[in-house]
């Protein structure tokens, strides 16, 4: 499933949750489809959409066109996030932690494909409360994109960079 543009780096695209939704009609019912699709370049940036249809094959069309839409840009270093978070979205949580090279992806479901496709490779997860996919990924968007590196917290406290990862033994 990866497409190549003409300027525009390759993108990975998964497909994280199919749903078939039922409308039930004077004439009979209706079948609808919903997807939730996650899309990345492998080096930090990530996007995630939902797209509706009538073919499922349509309905991941255009929510890979609204994830690409949607793209966001992580701090990562060497294949991992900087330090522990904890993304929030509805009732679901989930807990983020960074893990030593060789340790791989520990994390479920969605998680682990939108940490594929965003370029993480040793990280830690644990998702609290609903297990809603849509909840999921949204939480840990939210938690990814609230990562701060070093420098941004040295900058912000007027210290310098050494003294930061020297107190809080942040990576990189």
């Amino acid at each position: 499933m990866d497409k190549k543009d003409n300027n525009k780096p390759e993108l990975t695209e998964k497909m994280v949750a199919v749903n078939r939704v039922t409308k039930v009609v004077k004439g009979g019912r209706i079948m609808r489809f919903s997807a939730i699709m996650v899309v990345g370049d492998g080096d930090g940036r990530v996007g995630m959409g939902t797209g509706k249809a009538r073919e499922v094959s349509l309905a991941a069309q255009k929510a890979t066109e609204n994830a690409r839409k949607a793209m966001v840009k992580i701090d990562l270093v060497d294949g991992t996030i900087y330090h522990a978070i904890q993304g929030r979205h509805g009732a679901s949580r989930i807990y983020m932690q960074p893990a030593s090279g060789g340790t791989g992806i520990i994390a479920g479901g969605p998680v682990r494909m939108l940490f594929e496709v965003v370029g993480i490779r040793d990280i830690l997860a644990k998702n609290i409360g609903s297990a809603n996919p849509y909840n999921i990924l949204r939480a840990a968007i939210r938690g990814l994109t609230a990562i701060r590196t070093p420098v941004e917290v040295a900058a912000k406290r007027g210290l310098p960079l050494e003294e930061v990862q020297k107190r809080h033994r942040l990576i990189g």
